[in-house]
């Protein structure tokens, strides 16, 4: 089972995000849930959304405490939010940030795997607002291979209408932009 969690605002689409992700693994033909985490939080503050894949039936509805990849919307939750917490010794953390992604695995000691990308510019220039949810899309199918990229389509379409090419081609060039660091790797 791969176990995903998003960080984001009220208002930047982490849920969205999670629900994407969800429908493409379905399209795939596996099994999927995808469910936020947030109370009477207003717009803007920090958020959480859950997603969890397999090839088996997934019966598990409980918020995922043990990530295989963490993905942040907004850079700015990395000083107000312990965005690593639990995340398996193996997984990786998935940045939205104008950082190189060294600067952000010095952060966390170099413990785990990071991949960064500026998702926000990539979702003004591409989609014309500053939302970068299906922008990351791109960003989290480069890195977890959770599903194929071409299986975002039908749900973007579903989800976007009119909207789905642009908010495609924005999931695309975040996957090809997406830079990979894993100190571990290179020593």
């Amino acid at each position: 089972m791969k176990e995903l969690r998003i960080h984001g605002r009220g208002g930047q689409g982490a849920v969205t995000s999670a629900e994407m992700l969800a429908l493409a693994a379905i399209e795939e033909g596996k099994f999927a849930l995808a469910f936020p985490a947030f109370g009477p939080e207003r717009r803007g503050a920090p958020v959480q959304a859950f997603v969890r894949t397999d090839d088996q039936q997934v019966k598990i509805r409980a918020e995922v405490r043990q990530p295989d990849a963490v993905i942040v919307l907004d850079p700015g939750l990395l000083a107000i939010v312990d965005v690593t917490s639990g995340l398996k010794d193996d997984g990786v953390l998935i940045v939205n940030t104008k950082k190189p992604p060294e600067a952000i695995s010095a952060l966390y000691n170099d413990k785990w795997p990071v991949a960064t990308l500026d998702a926000t510019a990539i979702a003004v220039a591409t989609i014309g607002v500053n939302i970068v949810n299906t922008t990351m899309l791109g960003a989290i199918v480069r890195v977890t291979n959770v599903v194929e990229l071409d299986s975002l389509i039908n749900p973007l379409n579903n989800r976007f209408g009119n909207k789905a090419d642009q908010n495609f081609e924005a999931c695309r060039k975040a996957y090809e932009a997406t830079i990979c660091y894993a100190r571990s790797a290179l020593g």
